[in-house]
């Protein structure tokens, strides 16, 4: 296996974003200049003794950085870093994520995220203030992710979970259990306006995006497929945004192997195949707005 500088140095670069090491700090630990440390994450030769000594450093293998096995991430913001080098190489992405997908949602749930994840950090939390900071870095690449697609535009088929959404209609984008109830009212709303946002984007029908909305159960680890050209590589993530996001516990995975992408290329051929989409699609989240309205009381309960 020839070895790629090119993707060593994202792994490189994802798991110090991770670990909260500066360069500097990197640097001082390992006795080499800040720039190298730059150089060694733009793509260029690293020796294999500074190598082992990074992944000593950064808590992860060497296999891992070296591409030799599968990638096991138990940081969002490094999960969230490899994400955005893959999207940014990838000519079709296929995602499926709970409630809505990161590349597809609105501008609005954009500006909503930072309240959203730093509210579900529990204020007596042990390394609060760890877990805020990593929240600043993720906000940062998920902001970089849309500009990205936003600039790329590559192909997105995005399978949503009715069950997952009506969820979200009912509890609203909240971070903790206990919201006050003229928040919770406010909460509600937006996610309202996110699914009728998904609802105009489906019946719009854009060149590259394809939507589809699963009645039944999906599997409650997200995951995505990234192809270019004949290279597809797979991640499988607890990490969650929108409602009750996760951005703290969990082991993400990323994996080039046939096997584990070819079984997942299968669950996504059988979900879309059974999907609703098009009007019948944009139909169905319509009823779904509706019953919750009812609910809560928007509009009057229908007569029997």
């Amino acid at each position: 296996m020839s070895v790629q500088y090119q993707e060593i140095g994202k792994r490189l670069r994802a798991f110090r974003l991770g670990s909260g090491l500066s360069a500097d700090d990197i640097a001082k630990r390992l006795g080499i200049s800040r720039t190298a440390v730059y150089r060694f994450e733009k793509g260029e030769v690293v020796k294999i003794e500074t190598l082992t000594g990074l992944a000593e450093l950064l808590n992860v293998s060497l296999a891992t950085l070296l591409g030799a096995e599968s990638e096991y991430i138990s940081s969002a913001v490094t999960y969230f870093e490899r994400l955005r080098q893959l999207e940014a190489e990838a000519t079709q992405i296929i995602v499926l994520a709970s409630p809505i997908s990161l590349l597809l949602a609105s501008d609005e749930f954009q500006e909503a995220l930072e309240t959203l994840l730093k509210e579900s950090v529990p204020e007596g939390t042990s390394h609060r203030d760890r877990a805020l900071a990593d929240i600043d870095r993720i906000i940062e690449i998920l902001r970089e992710r849309r500009e990205n697609y936003a600039l790329r535009r590559p192909a997105v088929v995005n399978l949503l979970s009715a069950h997952d959404i009506v969820r979200l209609l009912r509890s609203g984008f909240v971070g903790q259990p206990f919201i006050p109830p003229e928040d919770l009212d406010l909460r509600r709303e937006r996610a309202r306006h996110e699914v009728e946002h998904f609802i105009n984007l489906i019946e719009s029908e854009p060149i590259g995006i394809q939507v589809g909305l699963v009645i039944g159960t999906l599997p409650h680890t997200s995951f995505q497929i990234f192809r270019n050209g004949d290279r597809k590589t797979l991640s499988i993530s607890p990490f969650r945004l929108g409602e009750q996001p996760n951005i703290r516990l969990g082991v993400a995975m990323i994996t080039n192997t046939d096997e584990a992408i070819s079984l997942h290329e299968r669950i996504i051929e059988q979900m879309w195949s059974e999907a609703l989409k098009g009007r019948e699609a944009a139909d169905y989240l319509r009823g779904l707005i509706e019953a919750i309205d009812r609910e809560n009381g928007r509009l009057p309960a229908k007569q029997a």
